[in-house]
């Protein structure tokens, strides 16, 4: 994540907060990036270097509307710095805002096989308690694990597989 995606997203977050549109704000620029993230074509607009700035303003005007007049003023100002193109990972940095004001972890829980909704209810519970916020999680199955679990949530990642449990092992012979 770029420096200047984290500084807008930043800034709009806390225009947003102290007007108290937080949530209206976060879900226009979700639809929003969601609808770039669809159309290949307006990504293609919004990245072409040769398009001007103004023109981009433009265009974003015209798309958001003009329900949430704090996005649209947003969406203006980073087209005019040349920041159009960047919208969907300033999106995905102003989620990351949002789940920490809400004091919300979002992991990736991947295992050997699948979870029975018991197990992965429990082993959410856990991380919830361990890390004292709301866990959001997605699960995978990669049979290549063998047992255990891997759990990514951010840039943590904690490795409790036999895979990996084996290769440390391995790593630890190699350096005897």
């Amino acid at each position: 994540m770029a420096v200047a995606q984290r500084i807008y997203a930043d800034a709009l977050f806390g225009a947003a907060k102290d007007a108290g549109r937080l949530a209206q704000v976060h879900e226009a620029l979700s639809d929003f990036a969601a609808a770039v993230a669809e159309s290949p074509e307006l990504r293609a607009v919004l990245r072409n270097p040769q398009l001007e700035s103004s023109a981009k303003a433009s265009i974003l005007a015209d798309l958001a509307g003009g329900e949430e007049p704090l996005f649209t003023h947003f969406l203006q100002v980073a087209a005019e710095k040349g920041r159009a193109g960047e919208i969907e990972e300033i999106a995905k940095e102003f989620e990351r805002l949002i789940a920490r004001e809400e004091r919300r972890l979002t992991v990736e829980l991947t295992t050997a096989r699948e979870l029975s909704d018991s197990e992965a209810e429990s082993i959410l519970k856990q991380i919830e308690d361990a890390a004292g916020r709301k866990v959001e999680a997605t699960q995978k199955v990669d049979p290549s694990l063998v047992g255990g679990i891997v759990l990514q949530a951010g840039s943590l990642r904690v490795d409790a597989s036999v895979r990996g449990r084996l290769e440390r092992l391995r790593n630890e012979l190699v350096r005897s």
